[in-house]
């Protein structure tokens, strides 16, 4: 694990607030330089003020065109870009019965396909160079999925399936994934970061239904600190070779840990049921 330091340019989604924020300061705060994807003017005035090493950037991500404008702004303007950070997102409440298409389509076209579209925008250049990093903010909920958070789960899921097979993919060409996966961070996930499917059935009270109960409590009181997840990426964003998967809190590591000893279990329960439909011959 070689680590070399030298000044990096990043392009990061989502810096508005959150750890996309605090990423964003920490990296300009060491000299590095950031384009950073916002969606309003004031927002973008407010990167911008952090410094000359600042390009903020509107755009939404769900615009494939704008996004892909962006990253040759950004290209244009620092020469590279050494480091993408595909951050934003946001979490949609709803039992699975409850989530209507339109809401679960709108969900995946922040948290997947806006990565997809920044991954496939960054590539050629990376390719070209043979270097390059893409951190994929994903959530230990891409992992452990838990009732009430079905499409949510489902969309982190997804960017883990997406990181995995791009690390295979481009490593060869000198290209490092890493999908990072943090627990409760205390941020505004469970505010303006979140929101609830239009539709509520009453049979879910007892299981769907306590997820934003849960959130709601927790709000304000999570362990994790965005500083602190903001210099772990650093960390790894200097690293020869960086991880392919980096967990981010403790409560991150209780869960993911819990669920992989399950499966774990269940797969031995069942390993003669599993293993049994081969041919005879």
């Amino acid at each position: 694990m070689g680590e070399t330091r030298v000044t990096k340019s990043w392009f990061i989604t989502g810096v508005s607030s959150g750890l996309g924020r605090a990423l964003a300061e920490a990296a300009l705060a060491r000299g590095d330089k950031v384009a950073g994807t916002v969606r309003k003017a004031a927002d973008a005035e407010a990167l911008a003020a952090l410094g000359p090493g600042a390009l903020p950037l509107v755009v939404d991500v769900t615009d494939e065109a704008g996004v892909h404008e962006a990253v040759g702004r950004a290209e244009a303007a620092f020469g590279a870009i050494d480091v993408l950070v595909n951050n934003a997102g946001y979490g949609l409440i709803a039992a699975v019965e409850e989530a209507s298409l339109p809401e679960t389509r709108a969900q995946f076209e922040v948290n997947v396909f806006g990565a997809l579209a920044a991954i496939q925008a960054v590539l050629p250049a990376m390719r070209a160079r043979g270097s390059g990093h893409i951190v994929n903010v994903t959530s230990v909920s891409g992992l452990a999925a838990w009732s009430g958070t079905g499409v949510y789960c489902a969309s982190k899921f997804a960017l883990e399936a997406i990181g995995e097979t791009l690390a295979q993919e481009v490593g060869p060409m000198g290209i490092k994934v890493t999908n990072v996966a943090p627990g409760g961070m205390r941020t505004d996930y469970a505010g303006r970061s979140l929101t609830r499917a239009q539709r509520l059935i009453d049979a879910y009270e007892a299981t769907a239904h306590e997820a934003p109960r849960l959130l709601a409590g927790h709000a304000g009181h999570e362990s994790g600190d965005p500083a602190k997840a903001a210099a772990a990426i650093l960390k790894i964003a200097d690293l020869d070779a960086p991880p392919l998967h980096l967990l981010l809190g403790a409560d991150a590591i209780h869960y993911a840990t819990r669920k992989i000893g399950a499966l774990t279990a269940e797969i031995g329960d069942w390993v003669a049921l599993s293993t049994g439909i081969a041919f005879d011959d």
